[in-house]
C-alpha cells in the first residue's frame, strides 16, 4: 500500500505547512484509546460489582442490544433487584470511571498528534461516545489541548453510518472533505466518510473483526500508528 499522504512529505515543505492537507478527524474508541474492552466488559464487570457470576459468552450477547436492552436482560437471567435506570446509571458510571482512570492512549498515536499539531493541522474528534467521559480521559493522557474540540453522534442526531457528523467537523476546523484526512478504525464508518469524499486512514484493533474489508475500502490502512507516524515522515 502506498505511503499515507506520500505526496505530503512532511519533511521537504515549508516550516508549518502540510500542502493539500488542511485538517485530520479523529475517532476514539479502538482509535486514539485502547478503550473498546470496557464496551466488551461493561455488563461483566457490573454484575461482577455486585457480587454475581456472569455467564462465559455475556459479553457476546450484550453486544447485539441496546442499553436499555442489556439492562433488561441483567434483570431477567440474573434477577438484579433493581430497576433499569438504576442498572444503566450503574454501567454509565462503571464506565465513566474507565475513562477517568484506566484508558491509555493507542501507542504511537501522540506522536502522530504532535506531528500535525506541529504542522498548523486543525485536529478535532468525531465519536459516538459520551463527550464528558471522552474529554476526561484525553485530558489525563495530556493530549485534549491538542483538538479544536469534539462531535459526538448525540450532538448531531445520527450515527457514523450517516456523513453528518464528518461534515460538520470539517466545517468546524475550516477544512472540505477531500483536505480532511480521518482515522477510524470501524468499517461502517470508514465506508461513511470515503462516501462522503474524505480521506480514510484505517487504524487496526484487536476488538474489530473487520481487518480485510477495511483495508479493501479504506485509502490507506495500518496495524498500528507506529507505522502511520513512519509514514507520514517519510521514514
Amino acid at each position: 500500500m502506498n505511503k499515507f499522504l506520500d505526496e505530503n512529505n512532511f519533511d521537504d515543505k515549508e516550516a508549518n505547512k502540510c500542502v493539500g492537507i488542511h485538517g485530520a478527524i479523529f475517532d476514539v474508541d479502538g482509535t486514539l484509546l485502547d478503550s473498546m474492552v470496557i464496551w466488551e466488559e461493561a455488563a461483566v464487570r457490573y454484575l461482577n460489582s455486585l457480587g454475581l457470576e456472569p455467564e462465559e459468552n455475556l459479553s457476546e450477547k450484550i453486544m447485539t442490544m441496546s442499553m436499555e436492552e442489556g439492562a433488561d436482560y441483567l434483570i431477567d437471567h440474573y434477577g438484579v433487584s433493581l430497576t433499569r435506570t438504576q442498572i444503566l446509571d450503574g454501567i454509565r458510571e462503571l464506565i465513566r470511571g474507565f475513562y477517568e482512570d484506566e484508558v491509555q492512549l493507542k501507542p504511537g498515536v501522540e506522536q502522530v498528534i504532535k506531528s500535525l499539531a506541529s504542522k498548523d493541522i486543525p485536529m478535532i474528534i468525531a465519536t459516538s461516545s459520551d463527550s464528558a467521559c471522552v474529554t476526561a480521559g484525553l485530558k489525563r493522557l495530556g493530549v485534549w489541548s491538542y483538538f479544536k474540540g469534539i462531535l459526538t453522534c448525540s450532538d448531531i442526531g445520527k450515527g457514523k453510518t450517516e456523513p453528518d457528523i464528518y461534515l460538520a467537523a470539517a466545517k468546524n476546523i475550516g477544512s472540505k472533505p477531500s483536505e480532511t484526512v480521518v482515522f477510524e478504525d470501524a468499517l461502517h464508518a470508514i465506508v461513511t466518510a470515503k462516501n462522503a469524499g474524505f480521506i480514510t486512514v484505517g487504524i487496526y484493533d484487536s476488538y474489530n473483526q473487520d481487518e480485510e474489508k477495511i483495508r479493501k475500502v479504506a485509502d490507506f490502512y495500518y496495524k498500528n500508528w507506529d507505522e502511520v507516524s513512519k509514514s507520514m515522515i517519510g521514514k
